[in-house]
């Protein structure tokens, strides 16, 4: 007797959304953010219903559900409205401006990268909170139009090769200063500290040395 097929419910009520390019900065990473943002701002029990695909937020949500449905739509594009403005987290600045978590964590800390400030989120399903900075979209924009990453590698790049000439110096002195200290003395100061010659003082009253 052949199993039974079991079928399940496809929901019928959709609606999508159009990801800005400005707003993600063609970045997978800061688009699937943006997701998580707006799906935080849900109530817990329709989070999911919302999803991302292909630069496109897609809400879906069962036919007898059209109340809740209309209520999380409204919610979803009042949140996009001001999207663009939604502050670059650090995994997403990575991924836009293709840089390292070394290189963030210099330029951050010498000033160059600009934080906006920070935010403090609980991780899910642990009691500790981790803080992070983030990062003005603005300013995120502006270091890819200029290419300004690039500037900055070839800065360090510089100042790297720099650092290594000096400490190649540094040492380099080091260990001459060392070898003098271990040499042994000159002729020169050897020859001070001989016992004096057989004869000299009688050469001296001579007036030879005068």
């Amino acid at each position: 007797m052949a199993k039974s097929k079991k079928t399940t419910d496809i929901p019928t009520l959709t609606e999508t959304w159009s990801l800005p390019a400005a707003a993600t900065f063609g970045s997978l990473v800061r688009a699937k953010g943006i997701l998580l943002e707006i799906r935080a701002g849900l109530p817990t029990a329709v989070r999911k219903s919302l999803d991302y695909t292909v630069a496109t937020l897609t809400l879906s949500m069962p036919e007898d559900a059209e109340a809740e449905f209309r209520h999380t739509a409204a919610s979803v594009s009042k949140a996009l409205e001001s999207i663009e403005d939604l502050p670059v987290i650090p995994r997403e600045i990575q991924d836009i401006l293709s840089i390292s978590t070394t290189e963030r964590h210099r330029w951050l800390e010498d000033g160059r990268l600009k934080s906006a400030g920070t935010r403090t989120v609980k991780l899910r399903g642990r009691a500790r909170q981790i803080t992070f900075h983030v990062f003005d979209p603005k300013l995120v924009k502006d270091l890819l139009d200029h290419g300004t990453v690039d500037e900055w590698r070839e800065h360090d790049k510089a100042a790297a090769a720099e650092n290594r000439r000096r400490a190649a110096f540094k040492a380099k002195l080091a260990r001459s200063l060392k070898k003098n200290k271990s040499s042994p003395k000159t002729a020169g100061s050897a020859s001070s500290e001989s016992p004096p010659l057989a004869g000299w003082d009688d050469f001296d009253l001579d007036g030879l040395l005068r």
